[in-house]
């Protein structure tokens, strides 16, 4: 990467092997087969912490180093499946966030993200989700819950998106682990 080079960069914290098999089971089972819907691929899905979208490659080893001081001595979030959602263009599964241990990990991120210039915060309170389909058009679909039980996200990276004709494609820049 070139330093005068821009990249489409996010935060997120990544999930355990076990929980993506049940996430894409489910989206083959509950997502149904249609023109106009584009299941996440299972390297794809993630719980977006905060997207920093087009940023300067000269700045990924700060944002890398503030991604690692807000991991240090945090505790990994347990997250529960809790409904599915659907916006405008995409169909989400909100999670629960037990004692609030992703949300005040995400505060941490945002902190140290608006420290460095990178990151302005939204408006709205983050929500700990996993975008697990995209559509042009909203088919207001109900599926029933997938069956993921507790999961612990033990592992926070930074990601670069490249957009393609087929949907983005992410790639780990720089991972840490929970807790330090």
């Amino acid at each position: 990467m070139e330093g005068n080079e821009h990249l489409r960069l996010f935060v997120a914290l990544l999930l355990p092997d076990e929980a993506l098999a049940r996430l894409t089971d489910w989206q083959e089972r509950q997502l149904p087969a249609h023109p106009g819907l584009r299941l996440v691929p299972r390297e794809n899905l993630h719980i977006t912490v905060a997207f920093l979208g087009r940023t300067a490659a000269e700045r990924v080893p700060d944002i890398a180093e503030a991604t690692r001081a807000a991991a240090e001595k945090v505790e990994p979030p347990l997250l529960e499946p809790v409904r599915y959602r659907e916006t405008r263009s995409v169909g989400m599964i909100v999670l629960s966030d037990e004692g609030g241990r992703a949300e005040r990990l995400a505060s941490r991120v945002f902190k140290r993200l608006e420290r460095l210039g990178v990151y302005e915060r939204e408006q709205r309170r983050w929500l700990p989700h996993v975008t697990v389909v995209r559509f042009r058009e909203r088919p207001r679909l109900q599926p029933s819950l997938p069956e993921l039980g507790r999961v612990m996200s033990s592992e926070m990276a930074v990601m670069l998106s490249r957009l393609a004709p087929g949907g983005a494609r992410y790639e780990v820049l720089e991972s840490v682990s929970l807790g330090g």
